[in-house]
């Protein structure tokens, strides 16, 4: 058992870590395993989603984040399930400005005059 204040809290924040990251872990295999049962759109974009935060977090290499869906697209390509479209994000034209105004002169204060 730790006896420094700094290494207690590193056991509390391992411990954290570890639940989040067998949970992570879980989804992961989870969704993997529900896309080779049955490969549908949905499934396969779940798997990849749950593959991005995989390798956000650090729990999976980005090499083999990027091999896995590889594969899941090769998988969906051979199941005949049809690719989801990305929505490709509209730019608008920059709205023209109006031309900038002069601020308008302030009033000068009204000076007090002292009783004599």
């Amino acid at each position: 058992m730790p006896i420094i204040k700094s290494a207690k809290k590193r056991v509390k924040q391992t411990r954290k870590a570890t639940v989040r990251n067998a949970r992570t872990k879980r989804s992961l295999r989870d969704s993997l395993k529900l896309f080779s049962k049955k490969p549908t759109a949905s499934a396969k974009s779940k798997a990849e989603s749950n593959l991005d935060k995989a390798a956000k977090k650090g729990l999976v290499h980005k090499n083999k984040v990027a091999r896995k869906k590889r594969q899941l697209a090769a998988a969906a390509k051979k199941a005949g399930v049809k690719p989801t479209t990305a929505k490709k994000a509209t730019t608008k034209p920059a709205a023209k400005k109006a031309p900038a105004k002069k601020p308008a002169a302030k009033k000068p204060t009204a000076k007090k005059t002292a009783k004599k």
